[in-house]
């Protein structure tokens, strides 16, 4: 697959992926990729990563059994008076809050694609996402945790949530066509966001270049980008 260099190269097109996701299928997604899911993923934030990076303790092999796929949110969840639990909206959170616990959660956990409200660097990505094979994608905008939600079909499963607690626990969650997601971090350690950054950095250095001096100005006041204080 050639790689992506520029955004104008980005196509996204829609991928449609059944968890547990194959290898190949994660060595197919393209930076930008529209990404939908549907089977099963799990919830796992602090909490979750607390007792298995923290406390070594494992990750429940029904779970690994199920699905490779981890969220990165927070449940909006309930328990029924019939004691049956619900999960009604799930939101994203940062996945630069989880840092250098990520080598070993993928060691312990088997978690092949991770979903989140970005955060992450290409260095990260490269560092620790590739040499397990794995891939992460992002949600769009804010305040879809409803939407989101609206593709849970069931919930398959709840651990530690006595240890926990709601927000914090392991929902095993059976889905369809959650999301959109794109493509953040590919197989090779690309990152989307970093591309876009650098395209944005070299054409504000074009528009700067362009910009005739100031008539006035103030005391240190400076034409030059990279001479500014913001």
């Amino acid at each position: 697959m050639k790689a992506i260099e520029r955004l104008d190269e980005v196509q996204m097109d829609e991928v449609h992926l059944t968890t547990p996701v194959s290898p190949e299928a994660i060595r197919s997604l393209k930076l930008g990729d529209v990404v939908y899911l549907s089977g099963v993923l799990y919830t796992g934030r602090e909490g979750v990563y607390r007792q298995v990076v923290d406390k070594g303790v494992a990750l429940p092999d029904s779970v690994r059994a199920l699905t490779n796929v981890n969220f990165h949110c927070s449940p909006a969840a309930s328990v029924r008076p019939d004691g049956s639990y619900s999960v009604e909206a799930v939101t994203a959170t940062a996945s630069f809050r989880f840092g250098k616990s990520m080598t070993t959660w993928f060691e312990r956990s088997g978690a092949k694609v991770i979903v989140g409200k970005a955060g992450l660097t290409e260095l990260a990505y490269r560092e620790w996402f590739v040499p397990h094979g794995a891939v992460y994608l992002t949600t769009v905008g804010y305040g879809l945790g409803a939407m989101y939600g609206r593709t849970i079909k069931r919930v398959l499963d709840v651990h530690w949530l006595k240890e926990l607690g709601i927000a914090q626990a392991l929902w095993v969650l059976e889905v369809e066509r959650i999301g959109p997601f794109l493509v953040e971090g590919d197989a090779a350690g690309r990152s989307l966001f970093a591309l876009a950054n650098r395209e944005v950095n070299l054409r504000i250095d074009e528009v700067y270049k362009t910009l005739p001096p100031p008539a006035l100005s103030r005391f240190g006041e400076v034409l030059s980008r990279k001479d500014e204080v913001v």
